[in-house]
C-alpha cells in the first residue's frame, strides 16, 4: 500500500475529559480521506498496539462529510494526576503522525 502523503492531512489531539483522549486527523480533501480510511495503521488494533492500549477500547470514527477521522481511547492515567505527563495528548498524536509517515 502506498504511504499517505503527509501534506494531505493534519493530526492533532485534544482532551475529551479527564478519562479519554481524542486524536483527530483532518484530511484536506476526499481523496486523502478515502486513502486514510483504508490505511491499516489507523485500524483499532494497530492504534492500540502503537499506543499500548486495549483494542476493544479504541474507537475510530470516520466522518466523511467532514473528511475527518477521530480516534478516541481511554487515558492510561487521569488527566492532571501526578502520573500524567501529557495533559492534551500531543505526544500520542505525534506517535500516530510518525507511524503514518513510515514506509
Amino acid at each position: 500500500m502506498t504511504r499517505p502523503d503527509p501534506s494531505s492531512y493534519d493530526v492533532r489531539s485534544k482532551n475529551a475529559g479527564p478519562f479519554w483522549l481524542t486524536i483527530d486527523i483532518f484530511c484536506h480533501d476526499a481523496g486523502a480521506f478515502r486513502a486514510l480510511c483504508d490505511e491499516p495503521r489507523l485500524q483499532s488494533d494497530e492504534i492500540a498496539r502503537l499506543l499500548r492500549g486495549d483494542a476493544a477500547s479504541v474507537k475510530v470514527f470516520r466522518i466523511e462529510a467532514l473528511n475527518v477521522i477521530k480516534i478516541s481511547l481511554p487515558r492510561p492515567v487521569v488527566q492532571g494526576s501526578l502520573e500524567d505527563r501529557d495533559l492534551h495528548g500531543a505526544q500520542w498524536a505525534h506517535l500516530v503522525q510518525e507511524s503514518l509517515a513510515r514506509d
